[in-house]
């Protein structure tokens, strides 16, 4: 799928826009100025997929702690400043990556021309980000408005000769959030983050997430996600990836196909099921993976899978493209299933 071209910025040494590359970003719950705590999450969420991630910059003890930090990390850095643009200054001296403002509520242009004119020497990008939340008119929020506060702050930077931008334009609402994306889309020439603020926790802001960021990826509108969840961040990292392999924006995340079981069930399939799901959150490659109850239509679509299994009482049989391999005990079907991902 082609993304809709955008100018492109540098976030460390990872492409924004300008491509069609469509990156994984979180942002931690940590204290910040606990550096141990702070980076121990930072490693999980890498672990887990996460390219590109943000921490919250409350104080100067905050933005020194970056220099540490970054020493210890492997994917880009950005710090999230509001209301004092010294932070962001002493964040850009700690050698962060990206620095996401809201000129909104950084009351002087002054203070702001002093952010950008740094970033500039710097060679560090801006995130502009907007939210529906935080508009300077009163009333229900509409995506007119929130294209005019972006293009506001964008003219600052514009100003100063700085094009290293990239814009968010986030609400509540998934319906307003794709709207004033479309609309942005079609306003400006530079990267998009998309994500849907306050989605809720990890059940339905998931879903929400999925709704609203899905519908504008596969539009092709896009450069860079974030999952926004009521929980540990890790959380967020594994909803961004199913959304980015069902819109066809990566081969390399596996595929889970399993049946919703019903009274013909004979097997413990469910709970296989969930553990073959948990393992494959490790597993970075392109396989089908098919784990079916009944023998209605649990031999076709296991057919159909790179490896697949279809449970009757106690037994299972395992299949590998399309062919049956082997019939073997209920309480083998785990194990089987795990070394024949890791051969795959």
């Amino acid at each position: 799928m082609n993304r809709l071209q955008t100018r492109k910025i540098h976030v460390g040494p990872l492409e924004l826009g300008g491509n069609d590359t469509v990156w994984i970003q979180s942002m931690t719950n940590t204290t910040t100025k606990d550096i141990l705590k702070t980076t121990k999450q930072i490693q999980a969420l890498e672990a887990a997929g996460c390219q590109i991630v943000r921490v919250a910059v409350l104080d100067f003890e905050d933005a020194r702690a970056i220099k540490t930090i970054k020493e210890n990390i492997t994917i880009p850095l950005v710090a999230d400043i509001h209301f004092d643009h010294r932070l962001a200054l002493e964040a850009m001296d700690a050698g962060v990556d990206k620095i996401r403002l809201n000129p909104g509520n950084i009351k002087k242009r002054a203070y702001v021309e002093e952010v950008v004119l740094k970033a500039k020497a710097k060679g560090i990008p801006i995130r502009i980000g907007v939210n529906s939340g935080s508009l300077p008119t009163p009333g229900t929020p509409t995506a007119k408005q929130m294209i005019e506060a972006a293009a506001s702050h964008v003219s600052i930077l514009e100003s100063l000769g700085f094009y290293d931008i990239c814009l968010s334009l986030k609400a509540t609402d998934m319906r307003l959030m794709i709207e004033a994306n479309r609309l942005a889309a079609k306003t400006f020439p530079y990267p998009l983050h998309l994500g849907v603020t306050e989605a809720g926790t990890a059940f339905s802001g998931a879903i929400k997430s999925a709704m609203g960021i899905g519908t504008l990826l596969l539009e092709g509108i896009g450069n860079t996600i974030r999952v926004s969840l009521t929980d540990n961040p890790v959380l967020e990292i594994r909803a961004a990836k199913e959304i980015l392999k069902n819109a066809g924006l990566r081969d390399d995340i596996p595929n889970l196909i399993s049946c919703p079981t019903c009274g013909r069930l004979q097997y413990d399939m469910i709970e296989i099921a969930k553990k073959i799901e948990t393992y494959l959150l490790s597993v970075n490659k392109h396989i089908n993976v098919a784990i079916m109850g009944c023998a209605v239509n649990g031999p076709g679509e296991a057919r159909h899978a790179d490896i697949g299994v279809a449970g009757g009482k106690g037994e299972a049989l395992i299949f590998k493209k399309g062919k049956v391999i082997k019939k073997i005990d209920e309480s083998l079907v785990y194990e089987t299933l795990v070394k024949m991902i890791d051969d795959f």
